[in-house]
């Protein structure tokens, strides 16, 4: 079961007490190369003011009995957590969720910060949830987006979904860019909608909770809609990306931006994939432009030994950078070089080694000619480059968000 419908169904529960939120539910993205997660590496949370003991007993009661009614316990990998927490947020509990992104915990590692921190702790199965539980509590959002989620009514789950595609492009366009990822450009066609038989019909991301409402209004469905929540959240802030760390230094599921030098030219392999290796001077990494990115393989394919980076990405378990965009910042000169032309009007070849050249039409000899050298031009311009929609990762900040901190 999708948590964000879970989380969005005991909100309305909740309502039904006059219980209600104090803002926002809370989607925070975790660790991407956790390989023990959901699809998305998602965790949820929100924030209530009770006013008794009773209150706090009744949400502890429906969240549970909601979490046992509606998780699908059958999945080898549906190992759900609950957590509650009441108090201040603490700088620990802060710091153990922003390390949840750079790192990976364990679930005992996890039920212990708890316990330290008097957080009341519900493990279902293996309880693996909780370690995204307590994140969500506790992270600290300097930089935000919104997603506004609608929800299909159950009957419909597993079918095609019925929407309406011209409204989306239409949204796309009086919304874009304060939203975004509404549209696949490359494909040409809506990402709005997921391709699992999930309780999902389509969700809309941009930068405040206005847009994607207003997104929302826009978008036409020929199926019933159940109900729609707006979550804040962390995705597409870049939050999982370190700065400042070599090359040397960084380790696997760890994810990075440096800056570097391109040391060894790409070339493909089998499947479509395309590896480049670059150095920063304290060691060399190797770097990976996946199949499932698209045509960006084919902007890496054009870089050459020389041009300087600033790449972004992740390490996964075989220590090759995954890159999820680049900054071109400096692009090398490449050149040709060819044998002179003879004043015949014939090109001259090499007559030996150190021994110049010579016409093979009219045998004159040039003995201290030198090969002529010729710009290649290079079919790359300065700035970023990034994987299309299809391939973006939930925590890639694209280049369109990019554009805010400038």
């Amino acid at each position: 079961m999708c948590t964000t419908y879970l989380t969005c169904i005991i909100l309305k529960k909740l309502e039904e007490y006059n219980i209600k939120p104090m803002d926002f539910p809370r989607l925070i993205r975790l660790n991407p190369f956790a390989r023990y997660k959901t699809r998305g590496n998602g965790a949820l949370s929100f924030v209530l003011e009770l006013e008794s003991r009773s209150d706090v007993e009744l949400v502890e009661k429906i969240v549970l009995d909601y979490v046992e009614k509606y998780a699908m316990f059958d999945g080898v990998n549906t190992n759900p957590g609950v957590v509650f927490y009441e108090g201040e947020i603490t700088q620990a509990m802060q710091d153990y969720a922003i390390n949840a992104i750079y790192s990976i915990y364990t679930i005992d590692y996890a039920e212990e910060f708890a316990h330290s921190i008097g957080a009341r702790v519900h493990k279902f199965k293996k309880g693996r949830g909780i370690i995204g539980a307590i994140a969500a509590i506790g992270i600290e959002l300097n930089d935000e987006t919104f997603e506004c989620l609608a929800y299909r009514i159950p009957e419909n789950y597993g079918t095609k979904r019925q929407l309406d595609e011209e409204s989306i492009f239409l949204m796309n366009e009086k919304t874009y860019p304060e939203t975004f990822d509404n549209i696949d450009i490359e494909g040409n066609y809506a990402a709005i909608e997921p391709h699992t038989p999930c309780p999902v019909l389509y969700g809309i991301r941009g930068n405040t909770p206005s847009i994607v409402e207003e997104a929302h209004n826009i978008v036409k469905s020929y199926e019933q809609i159940e109900d729609y929540c707006i979550f804040r959240t962390n995705q597409h802030t870049d939050m999982h990306i370190q700065h400042g760390v070599k090359i040397k230094d960084m380790v696997n599921t760890g994810c990075y931006c440096f800056s570097c030098e391109v040391v060894e030219k790409p070339y493909d392999i089998e499947g479509g994939h395309v590896f480049f290796k670059v150095s920063d001077n304290t060691d060399i990494m190797e770097c990976a432009a996946f199949e499932p990115t698209k045509s960006f393989r084919d902007i890496v394919r054009k870089l050459c030994v020389g041009d300087k980076l600033t790449i972004y990405g992740g390490l996964n378990d075989n220590h090759t950078f995954n890159i999820e965009k680049f900054k071109l910042n400096e692009i090398a000169p490449q050149y040709e070089y060819s044998n002179p032309i003879c004043v015949c009007g014939k090109r001259m070849k090499s007559a030996g080694k150190d021994k110049g050249f010579k016409c093979p039409k009219c045998s004159r000899r040039l003995r201290d000619g030198k090969k002529i050298r010729k710009s290649i031009p290079r079919d790359l311009d300065i700035g970023f480059y990034e994987v299309p929609t299809e391939a973006r990762r939930h925590l890639a900040k694209p280049i369109v968000r990019m554009k805010l901190d400038n």
